[in-house]
């Protein structure tokens, strides 16, 4: 099935043409941002054999809440149980395949299919099956609860990001962030994890947009559209300070010796203890494969999970994540305000280009693009990856 779909919709000799060293590649063709069939293909054999971003913890905050989310036409449900495990299931009723879930629910304390009302806790266990035996008998021979339960989809959190994996048997997320968390312990400490903080108001921001879910990550990827498109953002990061980053086989992006948005909004926030002094100024921006984009700062980190919603349609989720507990105070709220805004108009300010290049893919004039060999690096290295995962259906780490 795999071999099939790739090679009749995409031929093997177009994905080779992406592999190439940069000055010879071309990207990838508008049928991959565009075919209905190769979606659905993307979910089960690239996004669904990795570690992909699904929600934020912070959405099932409080014990015994819910959440239901769409996996790429597929219905999840996150839970947050009564002892503050999170979890991931299909939202389907393991008696006639009912869904289960249609509304988040922060007192949910469990789940009731609005079917025949069978009952599962927030960890999935079928606890009661009213008059399987007949009416107000709950029991029945050869029937077990116990083997019934809700079907679990395989799940970590990490920086407050619910990761799924869902085929089940990709290798250990320890080995998939490991590369990340290297890289970024030489700002931040090894620890850096401990000293992240969520406000409950003003942290969260969710945009709709009208384009394929690669496009918004190899956008993300390249810091060569910000003069024109984020003029702003090019005072206080301007472009000729950015690098390249191509860090692991699943992650690039860009980053910046000169990131002052501090001294240009007047924001005095608290920062990592263990910056270094002489990197006061960096700041990095990494896109983790497959749909998880990320920005480290000395004050402030953020989060974004792109959610493929249909070939031409993704929502963005951004979390923003500050420094110390202290960084909640309510002295530092007009901080937070400014760097939640100034991001929010970045993110804004890419919905133009990216649904634009969406516009452009339906174009028999598109076979692919080509690459800048300075410019483009990271953005192709996504390409590269894309196309090998294309070839194979297996996802490299």
């Amino acid at each position: 099935m795999t071999s099939s779909i790739t090679q009749n919709t995409i031929p093997l000799t177009q994905l080779d043409a992406v592999a190439k060293p940069i000055g010879q590649a071309v990207g990838m063709p508008g049928t991959a941002y565009t075919s209905e069939a190769l979606f659905h293909f993307e979910r089960d054999q690239l996004l669904g054999l990795t570690w992909s971003g699904l929600a934020f913890a912070s959405e099932v905050a409080a014990n015994g809440s819910l959440a239901p989310v769409d996996f790429m036409g597929l219905p999840l449900i996150v839970t947050r149980d009564l002892n503050g495990h999170i979890n991931v299931f299909h939202n389907v009723c393991s008696h006639r395949g009912m869904t289960l879930v249609k509304e988040a629910n922060p007192l949910a304390r469990g789940i009731r299919c609005p079917y025949h009302s069978w009952y599962y806790d927030l960890s999935g266990s079928l606890k009661s099956t009213p008059s399987i035996g007949g009416v107000r008998i709950n029991e029945v021979a050869g029937f077990s609860c116990e083997n019934n339960g809700l079907k679990r989809v395989r799940c970590h959190v990490w920086m407050g990001i619910v990761f799924i994996n869902l085929s089940g048997d990709a290798p250990d997320f320890t080995d998939f962030i490991t590369p990340l968390e290297n890289r970024w312990s030489q700002f931040s400490g090894a620890g850096f994890l401990d000293e992240l903080h969520v406000p409950e108001q003003g942290a969260l921001i969710e945009i709709d947009v009208q384009c394929n879910w690669k496009l918004a990550v190899e956008n993300y990827c390249e810091s060569y559209h910000l003069p024109s498109v984020h003029p702003t953002l090019n005072t206080y990061s301007p472009l000729d300070q950015h690098y390249n980053i191509v860090a692991a086989e699943n992650m690039s992006g860009q980053g910046s010796y000169v990131y002052n948005l501090s001294d240009i909004a007047g924001t005095e926030l608290p920062r990592f203890p263990h910056w270094p002094e002489e990197k006061m100024s960096h700041a990095e921006y990494i896109s983790l494969y497959p749909n998880v984009l990320l920005g480290l700062q000395p004050d402030h980190v953020f989060a974004m999970i792109v959610q493929p919603q249909a070939p031409g349609q993704s929502v963005e989720k951004l979390q923003l994540y500050y420094i110390g507990a202290q960084s909640l105070d309510e002295s530092y709220g007009g901080c937070r305000s400014a760097v939640l805004k100034s991001w929010q108009q970045v993110f804004s300010e890419d919905i133009f280009a990216v649904e634009g290049m969406q516009n452009a893919r339906r174009s028999s004039g598109f076979t692919g693009g080509v690459f800048s060999p300075v410019m483009d690096v990271s953005s192709h290295h996504f390409h590269q990856w894309l196309a090998q995962c294309y070839k194979t259906g297996t996802v490299r780490l």
